[in-house]
């Protein structure tokens, strides 16, 4: 870690926010509802004994514990930010990409001068807009290629043959608007359901293989891998469904899984903290895209490490990681009834 700057000189003094904005807002989306109640309610538990406050919105229950300090949200979070968020020296965000929620959060934050315990605001830009992560990527890991089509010039695209391609929108999150077609007229009809402010959606290879994930930890400069992950991801004619998954993913090429997915991480200057880095592993590691946030897998990694996953992120803004990380177990998690629940495994 020579010469590396330190981001919080010291994480004791903290006052923190934490904002996991389906619960922060009373989102009500099934496709990612049930991943921010297990992650908020991960990390409440991760940040007990700390000087930390977690957004709820007036329309949800206040959380039933005594580990962090519950503050209700009403109305608009931007506005209750302007008013509030200086209060506070850091903030830990948990928030979709697509719009740049992600994004425009962050940035709010660091114009405040409010610490961000994760990732910097251009960071999360390059890692929210799909097409400016594969441009930074494209020379130095194996990236699924993909391409940029900007909706006005569609009928100007030429058809691929008959192979398949996955068609999303550039600033997704899960598996949101994603759809695989096999010719153009697909293709055509896949872009008109996507929903995105930006003017363009991307197209890429379809790869056979396993859907999988790495965690990792970053303080800005170097990664560690913590575990591959797998994903349990649905291809039906109505898109494609994530499901939920297994911690860790016992994989011939996990080796190697891990290795991409430390490059990848490290060539993204100001990706800290937790980050999650998507990709398929077919014949080889086929990169698909970075998370610059808390995932899903947190919740069941948490319960497999011999340290506090929380405490880790935090140590992470100060440069410091993880010198050994050992799991014991396995934990599977999948939806049921709008829940996101856990089995643990021996």
């Amino acid at each position: 870690m020579e010469g590396f700057e330190p981001y919080f000189f010291g994480v004791d003094d903290l006052k923190i926010l934490i904002i996991e904005y389906a619960t922060a807002t009373g989102l009500d989306d099934p496709s990612i509802c049930a991943e921010g109640h297990a992650m908020l309610d991960a990390l409440l538990n991760d940040f007990k004994g700390k000087n930390a406050d977690y957004l709820i919105s007036s329309m949800r229950s206040i959380y039933g514990n005594d580990y962090c300090n519950p503050v209700e949200l009403k109305g608009n979070l931007m506005d209750w930010m302007d008013k509030n968020v200086s209060n506070y020296t850091a903030c830990l965000v948990i928030a979709p990409e697509e719009d740049f929620i992600l994004y425009n959060i962050t940035d709010f934050m660091e114009k405040k001068g409010v610490n961000v315990i994760g990732s910097s605001s251009d960071a999360v830009m390059t890692c929210s807009d799909k097409f400016k992560m594969y441009e930074a990527l494209k020379d130095k890991v194996s990236i699924i290629e993909t391409e940029k089509v900007f909706f006005d010039d569609i009928d100007e695209y030429k058809p691929f043959g008959n192979k398949k391609k996955v068609v999303k929108p550039a600033d997704g999150v899960s598996c949101s608007g994603v759809q695989v077609v096999m010719n153009y007229d697909e293709m055509k009809k896949a872009a008109s359901l996507i929903e995105t402010n930006l003017p363009y959606f991307i197209i890429q290879d379809f790869i056979e293989g396993t859907s999988a994930s790495v965690s990792l930890i970053s303080n800005g400069k170097e990664a560690v891998p913590l575990s591959l992950n797998f994903q349990d991801i649905n291809f039906s004619d109505h898109g494609i469904s994530y499901n939920g998954g297994q911690v860790p993913l016992n994989h011939g090429l996990a080796d190697e899984a891990k290795k991409a997915a430390k490059i990848t991480v490290e060539s993204i200057e100001g990706l800290k903290g937790y980050v999650g880095v998507d990709m398929i592993l077919g014949e080889e590691v086929h990169i698909v895209e970075i998370n610059s946030r808390i995932t899903t897998p947190y919740v069941a990694l948490r319960n497999l490490l011999d340290f506090n996953l929380g405490d880790a992120v935090l140590d992470s803004m100060d440069g410091k990681l993880p010198s050994k990380v050992n799991l014991k177990g396995v934990v599977l998690f999948y939806k049921e009834d709008g829940v996101l629940k856990f089995e643990k495994q021996v």
